[in-house]
């Protein structure tokens, strides 16, 4: 038996209209086409499916019991068509993000909001999350795509491409304002409290590494999930801490923190976007990694 799908549609067009005449303009054929056709899939299937009659097309009890399945798998296959046509025009589908806290506050809220207003029609959902949490989550195909800060670690078929640099200064609260009045070594500053972000950050991996370049040992004595978290400790005199600056500019600004000055900063990191280059993006993820590697727009209106 060789039937093909486009029979089993004329026949889901005839049966719904009760007309061949209707069922051909519909399809844009021609009625002898579309009766031929129907001629065609009642031989193949060895029945009788369509009584004809000057009123009009009845089915028969064969007709009945087929056009039930035929009409849900061209519904259903319609469906997807149509779901496929809104998706390509970005008027739907899904994007699901893994980000971690400094690359939503200091890049990606912005674009989203650029990406939302553009394309409204598209549902976005952010996982909040450590940067291993989130590589972890784009290699169980659990995210599009992932957003974090550097170092990442990453290993092929991952793939890293910077978005946007950005520093960390050293601050503290008012209890530690005289040590914004000059510039410190790092090891003068080990008798302060430090605070600083979780073991499982690589934040905390990256100040390990600084702090042994100045032959130092890092020994927080407060560690936090988040960096918000953080600016709450220093800001309440729970000790000293690095912060993104302009994560840090409006506590600066209104005098809640001082800037700690030091001799020999920490090295600039950046803002990522994290790919796995062996799985293909929908259309709008990949239109969304398309305005995150654009311009960076977010100096002057981004609160980070």
């Amino acid at each position: 038996m060789n039937v093909t799908y486009d029979y089993y549609k004329i026949f889901y067009y005839v049966a719904k209209y009760h007309s061949f005449t209707k069922a051909a303009s519909v399809l844009m054929n021609s009625q002898p086409n579309i009766t031929r056709s129907m001629n065609n899939l009642e031989h193949e299937l060895g029945c009788r499916l369509l009584l004809r009659s000057n009123r009009g097309v009845k089915l028969t009890p064969e007709g009945e019991k087929l056009f039930r399945h035929v009409a849900l798998a061209v519904e259903q296959i319609q469906a997807g068509e149509e779901e496929l046509r809104m998706e390509q025009s970005l008027k739907s589908g899904q994007v699901s993000i893994g980000a971690s806290e400094t690359a939503l506050h200091g890049l990606l809220l912005h674009k989203l909001g650029e990406f939302h207003r553009e394309y409204p029609g598209v549902r976005i959902r952010i996982s909040n999350q450590t940067t291993p949490q989130a590589i972890l989550a784009l290699k169980n195909g659990t995210v599009d795509f992932a957003v974090i800060t550097n170092p990442s670690g990453i290993r092929i078929p991952l793939k890293e491409t910077p978005l946007k640099q950005f520093r960390e200064i050293l601050v503290g609260g008012p209890q530690f304002s005289g040590l914004s009045e000059k510039t410190w070594d790092l090891g003068e500053l080990e008798p302060y409290s430090f605070v600083c972000m979780d073991k499982k950050s690589r934040s905390y991996e990256l100040y390990g590494d600084f702090f042994l370049e100045h032959g130092l040992t890092l020994e927080p004595d407060l560690e936090a999930a988040t960096m918000d978290q953080v600016l709450l400790m220093v800001k309440n005199g729970l000790g000293i801490g690095f912060l993104p600056e302009e994560f840090a500019r409006d506590a600066l600004d209104k005098h809640e923190i001082f800037r700690i000055p030091l001799h020999g900063e920490p090295p600039k990191r950046s803002i990522c976007l994290i790919q796995d280059i062996e799985r293909p993006l929908s259309v709008a993820a990949k239109k969304l990694t398309e305005l995150l590697c654009g311009p960076d727009t977010t100096a002057s209106s981004s609160p980070f």
